[in-house]
């Protein structure tokens, strides 16, 4: 599931390249390794066992819900690496079930999944799209990712077969101790593949839930990276927003897929960033 292929942007008159359709679609796949491979030392089954216990306790989890912030790096043709920020939220139910929203400052967007319909929201416009679609959390991130290009965040790390994936391709694996995030003592892993290396922080104790989230580009000039940040991780029946019926604003207006590229508030990049080739 790694894709590391890059996008083409104009940032005003200068172009840019951005991790936009590789590491922000790790947002939704990526990372690392050969498990058990021949001359693993001691430090790296470790860091395996650990990651291991975090994607079997996510997996068992049937209902959570967290807050996030999350960097995507953009690298101009001037070799300036700029950093794109956004936050949001996250609730899901399994086996299909789930709303996630992001805030940029530019834009507002929600997306909800009942298991039958998914709805896509714009706050600022107040407009919404909705297309029928059965199937499950995991079905849903491959479509959303491959067909609308909005990769749900953190997924890869919550989805049946986390560790298979995140387990794919690894040549190198570090146990850097303990680290803290937002307050939670965490293990701190390292992991490195050919084309892109990344980090996961996970909280100790009986919730080993992923901490925060590091994808670092070894393809694109400058290394962007893309990460992830959780918070206020909850599940069972302390998760929050366990609302997964949708019901339009006032004043809404119902869109078609092909207006939906034409509302710029909902877009995955600030409007003055143009794809090459667009006007």
């Amino acid at each position: 599931m790694v894709s590391t292929g890059m996008t083409d942007l104009f940032i005003k008159t200068g172009v840019a390249r951005s991790l936009f359709a590789g590491v922000c679609a790790g947002f939704v796949a990526v990372a690392a390794g050969v498990v058990g491979a021949p001359g693993a030392g001691a430090a790296e089954a470790e860091a395996l066992a650990l990651l291991k216990g975090m994607t079997t306790y996510m997996g068992a989890q049937q209902a959570m819900s967290f807050r996030y912030d999350a960097d995507l790096d953009v690298v101009t043709a001037e070799q300036q690496r700029l950093t794109l920020a956004s936050s949001g939220t996250v609730s899901l139910a399994r086996p299909g079930r789930i709303r996630a929203t992001r805030s940029t400052g530019l834009a507002d967007v929600e997306t909800v999944f009942d298991g039958s319909t998914f709805t896509l929201l714009g706050k600022q416009a107040n407009v919404y799209m909705q297309v029928p679609f059965k199937g499950t959390i995991a079905t849903l991130v491959d479509e959303l990712k491959d067909k609308y290009r909005r990769p749900l965040p953190a997924a890869d790390l919550l989805l049946p077969g986390a560790y298979a994936e995140l387990t794919e391709g690894v040549t190198d694996v570090k146990d850097l101790g303990s680290g803290v995030v937002g307050g939670v003592e965490c293990d701190h892993l390292a992991f490195r593949k050919k084309d892109v290396d990344f980090q996961i922080w996970i909280a100790q104790g009986k919730r080993p839930y992923p901490c925060r989230y590091v994808i670092t580009s070894k393809t694109v000039p400058g290394s962007p990276q893309y990460s992830v940040q959780l918070s206020n991780f909850k599940t069972g029946s302390a998760a929050v927003g366990q609302s997964f019926a949708f019901v339009p604003p006032p004043g809404a207006r119902a869109i078609s897929k092909d207006e939906l590229k034409t509302i710029k508030s909902m877009g995955e990049l600030p409007s003055n960033f143009v794809q090459r080739g667009t006007p």
